[in-house]
């Protein structure tokens, strides 16, 4: 749900900005950039990352829709998991959104302006959203077509602080089950810029690069913090389903790539011709097989009861809050190898950066987007009630129609819109 990092601006004369040194003295500059982990711009590795997280969320809703959830044993318990997308998709955000504000705080560069920022956020989020708002409306909330109320909610993703809405749960109308995440989602996008100024006038206190990256990791580590205790508030109300779909509940998730952005553009930065961080994100890196195995295990874990049965429905404080820290530790081992690793590593680039994956990827945020139409409307067409089906006939044709629409909404939706905010924030500025 992301799009990929656009290019860091050039720094404006007058500020004062650490260079960037190769690994080891003498290297040449395109050998010692390969060697360092991505700061900004394109990387293709994470378009795969974002293509798993949207993969196991469309497989997670076929799974719960053909009522294949319900089923005992290994494999139900496993896909039953497979919103785990959904922190991979925080995480990411937290990792690309905050890199340039990580790079300010660090002396490298001008902090983004928050309207360019704001700008290019809402063409990424609302063009293809507001499309399924009007498709999901006109398909299954046809009642509501006058209700301007309606229509204010949806298209603002606002919705989800309404306590009481003429749906019948707190998760969305009909074809918009998933979007209670893209609401998180902007809550994100809009709370970060004054997030990013706290955290880096914390940051500046520090004289030294090290110093000011730490304290950005301990601010991070308290912004993160704040889920665990959001969580445990919650625990007694009986408004916790509606208020755990807020913003505070899911900032430890957010944080893991907050972390991360900091630890990459630190590695960059760090002086010495091979520091301790730049030989940390290194060894992270090269031990990708060891992490995404981790990962496998962390969800292994979190798909047995410690963690309730759904994040629907939380038995206690203490599941919940395992669930927290589990799927926050799937998603940082699942992550972390990419983020730390160059553009071009060989194994990261082969499984995630390869054309099929980098298509997905693409597509991603399209992908989250129809699934349940495509859904509703294959099911409606083959006359499944609900929660019947077959999970191996089923999640092919779902799976393939999405990925089709998704495709088309991309191009003829997504990218124009990407194209009109380039334009825009490209145009020369006329001072008076």
């Amino acid at each position: 749900m992301t799009a990929p990092a656009q290019p860091a601006q050039p720094v404006r004369p007058g500020l004062p900005v650490r260079p960037v040194r190769p690994v080891r003295p003498g290297l040449p500059a395109q050998a010692a950039a390969a060697r360092l982990p991505a700061i900004s711009g394109h990387q293709a590795a994470l378009d795969g990352l974002r293509a798993v997280a949207a993969l196991a969320v469309l497989v997670f809703h076929v799974a719960a829709s053909t009522g294949y959830l319900t089923r005992p044993g290994g494999v139900a318990a496993l896909l039953s998991r497979g919103e785990i997308g959904v922190p991979i998709f925080f995480t990411l955000s937290g990792l690309l959104l905050y890199r340039p504000w990580a790079a300010a705080a660090l002396g490298l560069r001008r902090p983004p302006g928050t309207g360019p920022y704001l700008w290019k956020r809402a063409l990424r989020l609302l063009p293809a959203y507001w499309l399924l708002v009007v498709v999901s409306t006109l398909l299954y909330s046809r009642d509501h077509l006058a209700d301007v109320w309606h229509w204010v909610q949806m298209l603002t993703l606002t919705y989800n602080y309404d306590p009481h809405p003429w749906w019948n749960d707190h998760l969305g109308p009909k074809g918009m089950g998933q979007i209670w995440s893209l609401t998180v989602e902007a809550a994100f996008y809009v709370t970060l810029p004054p997030t990013a100024f706290v955290l880096g006038r914390w940051a500046v206190r520090a004289a030294d690069l090290g110093g000011r990256a730490r304290r950005l990791l301990y601010g991070i580590g308290a912004y993160s913090a704040l889920a665990a205790v959001y969580v445990a508030a919650l625990s007694p109300s009986a408004d916790r389903e509606f208020l755990g779909n807020w913003l505070p509940r899911y900032l430890a998730w957010f944080g893991v790539g907050m972390a991360l952005a900091v630890l990459s553009v630190w590695a960059n930065a760090e002086p010495g011709p091979d520091g301790p961080v730049r030989r940390f994100c290194r060894t992270v890196a090269g031990s990708w097989g060891l992490c995404w195995t981790a990962a496998g295990l962390f969800y292994c874990v979190a798909a047995t009861p410690i963690t309730g049965l759904s994040r629907l429905y939380e038995v206690n404080v203490w599941t919940s809050e395992l669930q927290l820290v589990l799927y926050g530790l799937v998603a940082a081992f699942l992550v972390a190898p990419v983020a730390l690793a160059p553009a071009a590593h060989p194994v990261t680039r082969l499984v995630l950066g390869n054309r099929a994956m980098a298509f997905l990827g693409k597509i991603s945020y399209s992908i989250f987007l129809w699934q349940f139409v495509v859904i509703f409307v294959w099911f409606g067409v083959t006359g499944h009630p609900p929660f019947t089906g077959t999970l191996l006939i089923d999640l092919p044709v779902c799976a393939a129609l999405t990925i089709a629409l998704a495709a088309l909404s991309h191009r003829l939706v997504e990218e124009p819109a990407r194209r009109l905010g380039t334009r825009v924030l490209s145009r020369p500025r006329t001072r008076a």
